[in-house]
């Protein structure tokens, strides 16, 4: 009778450590980020020199999905396999970030063609192609006929580097 309750006993406990394991395991497969989760993140964006150019902590949390192309490719990657609450801090590379600075995307554009004849260095322009697409650039320097235009993107040609908090995930 003593070895029945011993092997009873032993089952018993067996079955409670393994229901706690998948508990466990199950909870925090729920709480680490993957493709296609839904997240909420708290975040801050600098350069390597250490200057801020973006940050929402304390602010309105940012919402995307992950693996869905709503982010640049290194942010994407880096939020993978983080933990519902974890802090993390990564570099991304220029190529998984806004890429490198693409040389054709920076024109040279008569002034008569622009809407706006007050053009100065410095300024934002919104352009529509030819195919009705708008793209935003900024004016490197205007002379008396021509004004020369970057359309690429601001942060192209940077190593970046992200300080990133994971505040909600929904699978």
């Amino acid at each position: 009778m003593k070895y029945k309750f011993a092997i009873i006993s032993t089952i018993v406990a067996v079955i409670i450590i393994l229901a706690a394991y998948a508990f466990v395991t199950s909870s925090s497969a729920a709480e680490t980020v993957a493709i296609g989760d839904n997240v909420s993140i708290y975040y801050s964006g600098s350069f390597t020199n250490g200057t801020v150019f973006n940050s929402n902590f304390g602010g309105t949390p940012f919402n995307f999905t992950v693996g869905a192309n709503q982010v640049i490719p290194g942010f994407d990657n880096a939020v993978i396999g983080m933990k519902l609450n974890q802090n993390k801090t990564v570099t991304i590379p220029m190529n998984e970030a806004y890429g490198p600075i693409n040389p054709n995307l920076i024109v040279r554009v008569p002034i008569k063609d622009l809407n706006n004849q007050s053009v100065k260095a410095g300024m934002l322009l919104t352009e529509t192609t030819t195919t009705g697409q708008s793209l935003q650039g900024r004016v490197l320097s205007v002379n008396s006929t021509n004004a020369t235009i970057d359309f690429n993107a601001p942060l192209a040609g940077y190593t970046l580097v992200f300080t990133i908090k994971v505040l909600r995930i929904s699978k």
